[in-house]
């Protein structure tokens, strides 16, 4: 009888785990819902992790472009931030709130750093979606990336966005099929509609997508 090639063993076996782990971890945040844990923001602000879910595409598909004003919901330990900030440039501004003090530390340690000096487009709130500390109006975009599926409340939190969005604004979400709250894309735009968002523009794949949104 003709054994099995090590590698290929080697290669089922981290398959069956990640399954096992997919299932097991989507059953816990169906039961529990809670934001990321802070001690994994070393993680989500790392080159592998962005490896995986690249920023280039968020922004594209998220129609965040130079001189505009962007609220980051959700920003963690900044993975996409300081990117999302660049892509702004200094007449733009981005607001990245989160409802995690801790994660907030690791963002303000990282625009701390030599290289992000010239970074001064940034500010950090520590604030729930559910009660945005901004006007009526105020941004030309709102993203999230791997964060509105985490929110117990979805509606709650899109009616704010709604709120502080200007008339011509947009909605971007970003999902990434290993995140244990990944949804469908068709989960996603059920979401936004029933908030009264339409379906502007949708890029990216199965794997890694960004669902982009405007009201009538």
């Amino acid at each position: 009888m003709k054994q099995r090639n090590p590698f290929f063993k080697f290669l089922t076996g981290v398959l069956k785990f990640l399954v096992l782990y997919q299932v097991v971890i989507r059953i816990v945040r169906k039961l529990w819902h809670f934001p990321a844990p802070a001690f994994i923001g070393r993680f989500l602000d790392s080159d592998l992790r962005r490896r995986m879910q690249p920023p280039g595409p968020i922004i594209e598909h998220s129609g965040i472009r130079p001189g505009i004003k962007v609220l980051e919901i959700g920003c963690g330990s900044g993975s996409y931030t300081t990117f999302v900030a660049r892509a702004v440039g200094p007449e733009g501004a981005v607001c990245a709130l989160d409802i995690q003090p801790k994660m907030l530390e690791q963002l303000a340690q990282k625009l701390d750093q030599p290289e992000n000096a010239d970074l001064t487009n940034i500010t950090l709130y520590e604030q729930s979606a559910y009660e945005l500390p901004f006007d009526d109006g105020t941004f030309d975009v709102v993203y999230m990336v791997t964060v509105l599926f985490e929110i117990p409340d979805r509606q709650r939190a899109l009616a704010e966005i709604r709120r502080v969005l200007k008339p011509d604004g947009k909605l971007a979400s970003s999902e990434f099929l290993f995140d244990p709250d990944y949804p469908l894309l068709i989960t996603t735009i059920k979401a936004a509609q029933s908030a009264g968002f339409q379906v502007d523009h949708v890029g990216g794949n199965f794997w890694a997508y960004t669902a982009r949104f405007k009201t009538p």
